[in-house]
């Protein structure tokens, strides 16, 4: 005989066949070849078409290796921007960028060629650059697409390409021809390793390990006319340097005017000239022991006063500087102009020679009117390093080596190569800070302080970007855009052989961008001068007919920094919305990288935006910080601590990645490791069961036919859409300000707090044991329905690859689009067309009545008196306001406490009472009911249970007649 059916058979549990399991690594390419299938980008592209504009322009990526977190964290937080701007309606297009030229690459390509390179012609070496720099653009392309990020990724940017080298090139000759550009000799930033000049932004401070040493200086000059009390006697003064190396160079001391000099006298001994304020702190490091102050003066009496080189046949000129300071040292600072930019500007008053005999590789040579002997010196053709040792020894020798020992400090050290570098006075071309120029209103100020103007008018998020970029603004040097190698945009200038200045004219300059739009960089190479110069043409400064092509190319940071000229402004998807920018300062351009980039991208394209356009090249400008690991360490392949994204994505998924990244607010440093993402893959599984709830409880609801009206709903389903409009709004005002991480909170504390802990939870009873079709469970169904369609679209710009999945197991809708991507943000009265706060104020005061009744039922379990909820019936006592707010939601009360029964009543204060449930349980729902009874061959029935099963038109099975 078969069994009778069981009675929990009638329940109507969630179905859904969304899955449980997400399988990231397995599911996510599927569904980004389901979006290349449907060609996703194009279509949000139609879509914008009429919308208004937003741009966010990439920071192209440097295309040198397999991306990082620091480039995932980069790219999450752009795609972030570029999704909730389109799905806020606006017309966002995304054109990623990649930076290709420049030493790294160079340098990979010249250890693949090895010697070879020396025999092949430029335009091979470049092609190898290319190919190199190519490579790494396609693997960086499928690694940002396998994290979900979108945009045109068939054609980006790139500056190698041949027309943004010919657009560099053209804004080279703008600042040429508008007269920001000259060449000449100063001391420059210079890797030795390298071999080449660096920019301020390519200098980075790390920690490093010098010789600290005091050197004594013999004074040539009349001691007496210092101080009568000096006359006869021998005297020094003494130095204080890190840079021994230098000292072949030195030929200045440099004093404060107005600081005040003694001169001390060693008994038995000379008498040596120090700052008064640092003169105990000399004596002790140079070991002096107890001395006789002779003499006391200021500074100003020490200029052109004379002294010996400590080991060369020079003579040493006494020269005044306001930059010497009483904080260190000796106040008497030794003056190298070919090594310092101090030094130089110093030099150049005082006609000091700045010609460098260091050479690029950091070899040394003397300065042959300096060394009379037949034999070199010991440091002679020695690197800087190596010759540390050697001077020292030469100081000992000649009895000037006041003290020595090590220094660790924080010294410059190039940010490609990461060794120390150095200043060396070179010839190579500079943009000239201090260049007049005019204002919109016509007023004439330096280029400089145009620039700081402008950044006042750029909404800098954090707002502290704005004092650090104008302080590095307002105290930088002169840019140096020159660098000796060859992968790169060539300087493109014909310079005469008679008088070494350059050609100036505006139509030849034309003539060599259009090539370099036919041919690329290579052209400058293969083409002759000949082909390119007008016939019988002429130096204007000298008459010298011959002509040479310069040979160094274009700082990589003036290559970035174009990008607005050579993407912005003609790029068919940001052309004219940027050029309307550039006219009336709408729409916003936002620019967004790290927090380095105030001295990088964002320094240089202010600094070629201002020069050829007047204004800042952005509206909106957003710092993040960087990776770290737990510790708070900065990753590195030595320290093992390193968290790659392509790795987190194989094993857990991309949108494990885009959660951590969501995960912290991005303008402080953001932690990151193997355990903080288990942690968010973690959260992301909380998450995606409650996606999966909400699923499975709209099952056989059709929005068209089955929602409710609003005015209909039951009021705890009212609630709870006034919640969700309030997360709504707050989300969308999240969105507009990039607080990220906060959208990620909410929807993570919304999900777990308000739906899985409580409205999920005593829906249950609702929901399967109701009639399917019931107003009360249709009620339920439209708010559920509601709360996971705005859920799936308002984190769609964070869990691109889940959103979607959602997305298509929703209930159909006529005219939905075919992803969530190509949908709009819902409206906030979309949700909950009334007015949220007085329901959320009304249920604030119910939520604090549920907190008083959760305390009591739980003091009922701890005393036995009741196992789960439903084996309880509560009084609640109240009055006034509050009382007539509990009878109006009276009904709703069992439901909202969770409990069996609820009677309310009045009094003069809140009181919460706990009593055993009385009735009976009911075998289908488990509340205790007044009335239960046998349905066919199911006991104990509540009435509301037998009532829900007829309306299902479930017929309860007899019990067999015995014949």
């Amino acid at each position: 005989m078969p069994s009778a059916p069981e009675l929990k058979a009638t329940l109507t549990l969630p179905q859904t066949a969304f899955p449980m399991k997400a399988n990231l690594p397995q599911n996510e390419p599927k569904r980004l070849a389901r979006w290349a299938s449907l060609r996703l980008y194009d279509e949000l592209r139609k879509a914008g078409a009429g919308r208004p504009a937003y741009i966010l322009h990439d920071g192209p990526p440097y295309a040198n290796g397999p991306i990082h977190l620091g480039h995932a964290l980069n790219k999450g937080l752009k795609d972030f921007v570029v999704k909730s701007k389109t799905m806020a309606g606006f017309d966002s297009p995304y054109v990623p960028g990649f930076d290709c030229h420049g030493l790294p690459i160079e340098i990979k390509v010249d250890e693949k060629l090895g010697r070879r390179k020396l025999e092949m012609p430029a335009p091979e070496v470049l092609d190898a650059c290319r190919k190199y720099a190519q490579t790494y653009v396609d693997l960086q392309t499928e690694q940002f697409k396998r994290i979900g990020v979108f945009g045109r990724w068939d054609t980006p940017y790139k500056t190698m390409a041949r027309d943004y080298e010919a657009r560099t090139l053209e804004a080279f000759y703008g600042f040429l021809e508008k007269g920001f550009v000259y060449r000449g000799l100063k001391p420059v930033y210079w890797c030795t390793h390298d071999r080449t000049a660096l920019a301020e932004a390519e200098v980075e401070y790390e920690m490093h390990t010098s010789p600290s040493i005091y050197v004594r200086y013999k004074l040539m000059s009349d001691p007496g006319a210092l101080d009568p009390a000096l006359a006869g006697r021998a005297v020094y003064t003494i130095i204080w340097t890190t840079t021994p190396w230098t000292l072949p160079a030195s030929l200045a001391v440099a004093f404060h005017p107005n600081f005040d000099y003694v001169a001390l006298s060693v008994p038995e001994g000379p008498v040596y000239i120090v700052a008064a304020e640092l003169a105990v702190a000399v004596k002790t490091a140079c070991n002096l022991g107890n001395t006789q102050e002779l003499a006391r003066f200021k500074g100003a009496r020490l200029e052109r006063a004379t002294f010996q080189h400590p080991f060369l046949d020079r003579n040493v000129l006494g020269v005044l500087a306001t930059y010497v300071t009483a904080d260190t040292g000796t106040g008497a600072v030794h003056t190298a102009p070919s090594h310092g930019a101090d030094d130089f500007y110093t030099g150049q008053k005082y006609g000091l020679d700045a010609t460098t005999r260091v050479d690029a590789a950091g070899r040394m040579h003397v300065d042959p009117s300096a060394w009379h002997l037949a034999s070199p010196p010991p440091f002679e053709n020695k690197t800087i390093w190596e010759a540390n040792p050697v001077i020292l020894a030469m100081l000992d020798e000649n009895r000037a080596l006041m003290a020595a020992s090590d220094l660790e400090h924080s010294y410059p050290h190039c940010w490609r190569c990461h060794n120390p570098v150095i200043f060396r006075a070179t010839e190579q071309w500079f943009i000239d800070m201090e260049h007049p120029v005019k204002r919109a209103d016509g007023a004439e100020v330096s280029f400089r302080q145009l620039t700081i103007e402008e950044i006042d008018k750029v909404v800098w998020d954090p707002a502290w970007g704005k004092d650090r970029i104008t302080n590095m603004m307002a105290t930088r040097p002169d840019w140096c855009i020159s660098r000796q190698r060859i992968w790169g945009v060539p300087i493109a200038v014909f310079m005469c052989e008679g008088c070494n200045q350059p050609i100036m004219d505006a139509a030849l300059n034309r003539k060599i961008v259009d090539l370099f739009e036919r041919e690329g960089a290579e052209a400058w190479h293969t083409t002759d001068v000949a082909a390119l110069l007008p016939a019988d043409v002429k130096c204007v400064h000298c008459g010298h007919p011959n002509f040479r092509k310069e040979t160094d190319i274009l700082d990589v940071w003036f290559d970035s920094g174009t990008s607005w000229y050579a993407v912005c402004e003609v790029d068919p998807d940001l052309k004219d919305a940027y050029k309307v920018f550039q006219e009336k300062n709408q729409p916003d351009v936002l620019y967004l990288e790290g927090g380095d980039q105030h001295r990088g991208w964002f320094h240089s394209s202010l600094l070629t935006s201002v020069a050829l356009r007047g204004r800042a090249p952005y509206s909106h400008v957003a710092t993040a910080g960087f990776t770290l690991d737990e510790q708070g360490r900065a990753m590195s392949k030595s320290l093992g601590n390193g968290v790659d994204p392509v790795d987190i994505a194989e094993r857990m998924g991309g949108e494990i990645v885009r959660l951590w990244v969501a995960s912290i607010d991005f303008r402080e440093d953001m932690a990151a490791s193997e355990n903080l993402m288990a942690r968010c893959a973690e959260i992301y599984k909380k998450l995606r069961n409650t996606f999966r709830f909400l699923l499975g409880n709209l099952s056989g609801f059709h929005p068209e036919a089955d929602q409710v009206s609003e005015a209909d709903l039951l009021p705890l389903d009212r609630y709870m859409l006034a919640r969700t409009r309030d997360l709504t709004e707050k989300i969308l005002g999240w969105y507009e300000a990039f607080e990220f991480h906060r959208v990620y909170h909410a929807v993570n504390e919304f999900a777990i707090v308000d739906l899985s802990s409580f409205y999920l939870d005593v829906l249950k009873d609702r929901m399967y044991t109701f009639a399917p079709t019931s107003l009360a469970r249709r009620s339920a169904q439209t708010v559920l329905w509601k709360i996971t369609e705005a859920l799936a679209r308002l984190v769609a710009p964070i869990l691109s690859f889940t959103a979607d999945e959602v997305w298509e197991y929703l209930p159909e809708v006529p005219g939905r689009p075919v992803s969530v991507h190509l949908a709009l943000f819902p409206r906030p009265e979309e949700v909950f067309a009334a007015d949220p706060r007085p329901v959320l104020e009304e249920w604030k005061q119910l939520f604090a009545v549920r907190d008083e009744a959760l305390r009591v039922l739980e003091e009922a379990r701890q005393a036995k008196r009741i196992g789960k909820g439903l084996e309880a019936d509560l009084e609640i006592a109240a009055s006034g306001q509050l009382l007539a707010l509990l009878q109006r939601n009276a009904d709703g009360l069992k439901e909202f406490l969770n409990v069996s029964a609820v009677r309310v009543m009045s009094a003069t204060e809140l009181k919460v009472t706990a009593h055993p449930a009385s009735g009976h349980k009911c075998a289908r729902c488990w509340n205790y009911m007044p009335e239960v009874s046998t349905y066919g061959i199911w006991q104990n029935v509540c009435t509301r249970c037998q009532s829900a099963l007829r309306e299902m038109n479930v017929v309860p099975p007899q019990p067999e007649t015995v014949a």
